[in-house]
């Protein structure tokens, strides 16, 4: 695909902000959207001041046991926030599974389509969570 055929994906800094070659680094099309998924991800309902219902209802949750309770609503909370705040990509699957290694992380699989090119991405998100009976 043509580089003008994707330029509707989004072209912007990237993130975190890196510096190249005395410029500001860019991130482009799919990897755009990927940061942005991470930026939904990362920042809490009521975080940006001027955006208070901007974010991911996850951080609520950062004390909650690791059952399977937990794992639906974080799974509810990361579907919701994609779907109200990235409008480029359908989502496909979300599934949270704890991590065998580390009992109070999960692990939330994500599997979305960019709309635009029908390309078909994965990406898992940690989440930190209280140990159980801790």
């Amino acid at each position: 695909m043509a580089e003008q055929d994707t330029d509707f994906l989004g072209v912007g800094w990237k993130w975190p902000v890196q510096p190249a070659n005395g410029s500001i680094a860019l991130s482009r099309f799919e990897e755009r959207i990927r940061e942005s998924i991470l930026t939904i991800l990362g920042t809490a309902k009521g975080e940006r001041v001027m955006r208070p219902d901007f974010g991911c209802g996850v951080h609520d949750l950062v004390f909650a046991p690791n059952n399977e309770a937990t794992v639906a609503q974080i799974s509810f909370e990361v579907r919701e926030a994609l779907v109200d705040f990235e409008p480029r990509i359908e989502v496909l699957d979300v599934q949270g599974t704890p991590d065998p290694q580390e009992p109070a992380k999960l692990l939330v699989h994500i599997q979305y389509r960019v709309r635009a090119t029908n390309n078909s991405f994965n990406l898992v998100y940690p989440f930190y969570l209280e140990r159980s009976g801790a």
